[in-house]
């Protein structure tokens, strides 16, 4: 089989993305509406490993490497709930980058690793987010955006991904998100919950 390139990825955040919308319908029809509702789990001890919860399943993306201003990031695991206790040590929590609790349970349900594992966890939160997501393809690349709601705080999104980091910033120019700050979802959650400091300048842009 051949392997796998993981993407690389410009991603943004802000209250109205109107002018990015406008170019991205204006350069593509809309390919695919998609909507969820997912838990990701915050850690005040890691910002390299993206852990989220959807349709009962975990699932954990860990950084690679950043090149000309675009995150590249890898799959690290898919897990089903009910998640035997020997993965949730093994592969779960060392990605929170926090101590360990000790767990009573053989095997943990979605709402009993919630409750027992995060809940009970000083330096664990879980986050609700819902999503309304359009997607295109914009210079051979995937492209995206959305409507996210942060615990219930809206904000809007685009992004851009492609193995191709050349193609990647050429369609950032086309769609003028070469004027925003790449942000990814584990930092825009930390900052909508106070995880996470906005930098000193966010206000002025």
């Amino acid at each position: 089989m051949s392997e796998i390139k993981p993407r690389f990825e410009f991603r943004t955040f802000a209250s109205d993305l109107g002018i990015v919308q406008e170019k991205m319908r204006r350069l593509a029809p809309v390919e695919k509406i998609r909507e969820s509702s997912e838990t990701y789990i915050m850690s005040a001890g890691n910002n390299e490993n993206n852990t989220k919860v959807r349709d009962n399943l975990m699932d954990i993306k860990v950084f690679v490497k950043k090149d000309k201003g675009l995150e590249q990031w890898n799959p690290r695991m898919k897990g089903a709930f009910p998640m035997e206790r020997s993965e949730i040590v093994e592969k779960v929590l060392p990605a929170f980058g926090v101590s360990s609790p000790d767990l009573k349970r053989d095997s943990y349900s979605l709402d009993q690793f919630l409750k027992e594992v995060i809940h009970s966890h000083n330096n664990l939160t879980a986050v609700k987010v819902f999503k309304r997501r359009f997607s295109f393809t914009i210079n051979n690349c995937i492209a995206e955006i959305g409507d996210v709601y942060i615990n219930g705080a809206h904000l809007q999104t685009a992004n851009i991904e492609s193995v191709n980091i050349e193609d990647i910033l050429k369609a950032m120019k086309m769609t003028s998100l070469d004027e925003y700050e790449n942000v990814n979802y584990l930092m825009a959650i930390k900052r909508v919950i106070g995880m996470e400091q906005l930098p000193d300048d966010f206000y002025l842009k």
